[in-house]
């Protein structure tokens, strides 16, 4: 029997015609040897880098927020509608706005200071007091006033940056306070500003000038001294 017609190779095709597909390589042929991008280790690792990477961000995000919280935290306490009195370490009180405050230093502004003048017989000298000063309470021939900050001889701008590891303590001040009542006075009194008249002389004086206003009290009491009366 004749078979050569029967089949798919057709009465004209040859055995050589015959094309044989082979079965399907392994994944790693169809990616190449060393292709393993593909494999489950490679899926591990990727997971693990990325849980890695997101650990790291979450970790920072959250110092970067804790950080920037526990330098703010004090400054929650602020009062912006209120005055804020600074006490140094120097036992100096500067009063003003507290306009920033971190763990380096407070900027103040609106900035003034009281100032003691002694009218005893012996001369009239100048110091800067602290509202809670003994000497400025039990006596009754010193004159506490409010001062502004300005017209010094240095002509201090008025904002003051100070070191905080020199802040003791601040506090708010009441509206109705002395401080208050004595600044809003100021205020109306100079609705232009603080004008330096006399800035020529309120340096050389000791009126104006919280830093050397001790040493010329201490200087005045001694120039004034009674001297011994002869026998």
């Amino acid at each position: 029997m004749d078979f050569t017609n029967r089949g798919p190779l057709g009465p004209n095709s040859s055995a050589q015609d015959i094309n044989v597909s082979k079965p399907s390589s392994s994944r790693s042929s169809k990616f190449g040897r060393g292709d393993w991008s593909h494999t489950k280790l490679y899926k591990i690792a990727i997971s693990l880098l990325s849980l890695c990477v997101l650990v790291v961000v979450v970790g920072l995000l959250a110092f970067l927020f804790l950080a920037d919280w526990s330098n703010n935290s004090e400054s929650s306490y602020i009062q912006t509608s209120k005055l804020q009195a600074i006490f140094l370490n120097t036992g100096q009180v500067y009063f003003g706005n507290i306009t920033h405050l971190n763990n380096n230093y407070v900027v103040l502004t609106n900035i003034f200071y009281l100032q003691t003048t002694n009218n005893g017989s012996s001369g009239t000298t100048s110091s800067p007091t602290s509202p809670t000063s003994p000497s400025s309470s039990s006596s009754t021939n010193n004159t506490v006033t409010l001062v502004k900050l300005g017209c010094e001889i240095h002509a201090p701008l008025d904002q003051m940056v100070i070191n905080r590891s020199s802040v003791t303590f601040w506090e708010n001040l009441s509206p109705s306070g002395q401080v208050a009542k004595a600044v809003r006075t100021w205020e109306k009194d100079n609705p232009n500003g603080q004008k330096c008249s006399d800035q020529s002389t309120a340096g050389t004086s000791g009126q104006n000038t919280p830093q050397n206003a001790t040493n010329n009290a201490s200087s005045s009491t001694t120039t004034n001294s009674t001297p011994a009366t002869k026998p």
